[in-house]
């Protein structure tokens, strides 16, 4: 029996893409025990205010370069009430910002959210839910891990009882493709080409890298349709 495993840090209210490779996989990891990189996405995500694109970012405190994701905590106690406040004031007038607000509002007022990997594993869980995707969600926590780069991914897999490996392009660069190979795991890429426009708010070039709420606030029960996971259930490819 097939079954495939995505691995990924969490992302603070990723874009489409990230919950085209849940959706394309049986099982997602969040590997939120690797080490916090300042100007990525684990804490900052993008939309698009008119014309313009803005980032939407999560003040964290970084004690030691080494510090992992995991460790990771808010600095600024009220970045929720300024990021809910942008996103309603952008999205106010998309057609199915209604539909999400209230859901989302509470997120964004629930008690006691310091730690990154807990903010952005309840973002993403509750978009999940939304976008009708059922994949098991987990942390490499719940797991044993082992020594190097690429042997810790190959050993996750194995301890998830994985077939299957589906990497992010990017990962090309890095991953010991034989590894997986002499372990017995067909390793995959995804393919993030090609995707559909949908009609935006504001004026301008259509930005595809925005976080998937404008996706959802502007698109609602349709949003699926824009993704390639939903319409080509076979977007990736074999190494």
């Amino acid at each position: 029996m097939i079954k495939k495993i995505a691995i990924l840090q969490s992302n603070y209210i990723p874009w489409k893409g990230y919950f085209d490779l849940i959706n394309s996989v049986d099982e997602f990891i969040m590997y939120d025990e690797m080490q916090y990189t300042k100007n990525d996405w684990r804490n900052r995500n993008k939309i698009k205010i008119g014309q313009e694109i803005s980032w939407l970012t999560i003040a964290v405190r970084q004690e030691r370069l080494s510090q992992k994701i995991n460790q990771i905590q808010v600095f600024d106690p009220k970045w929720a009430v300024k990021h809910w406040r942008t996103l309603a004031q952008t999205y106010a007038k998309a057609p199915y910002f209604d539909q999400y607000k209230d859901e989302l509002e509470a997120l964004y007022h629930t008690p006691g959210f310091t730690n990154l990997s807990q903010i952005n594993s309840a973002f993403i869980r509750a978009i999940c839910g939304w976008l009708g995707i059922t994949t098991k969600l987990s942390w490499s926590t719940d797991y044993q891990l082992g020594e190097g780069k690429t042997e810790r991914l190959v050993q996750l897999v194995q301890d998830a009882g994985g077939t299957d490996y589906v990497s992010g392009p990017a990962a090309r660069n890095y991953l010991d493709a034989a590894l997986f190979a002499q372990a017995g795991i067909g390793l995959h890429w995804m393919d993030y080409s090609g995707y559909p426009e949908y009609r935006q708010l504001g004026r301008g070039a259509f930005e595809h890298g925005v976080s998937v709420l404008d996706l959802l606030f502007n698109t609602g029960p349709d949003a699926p349709k824009y993704m390639k996971s939903f319409v080509q259930p076979d977007v990736v490819s074999v190494a």
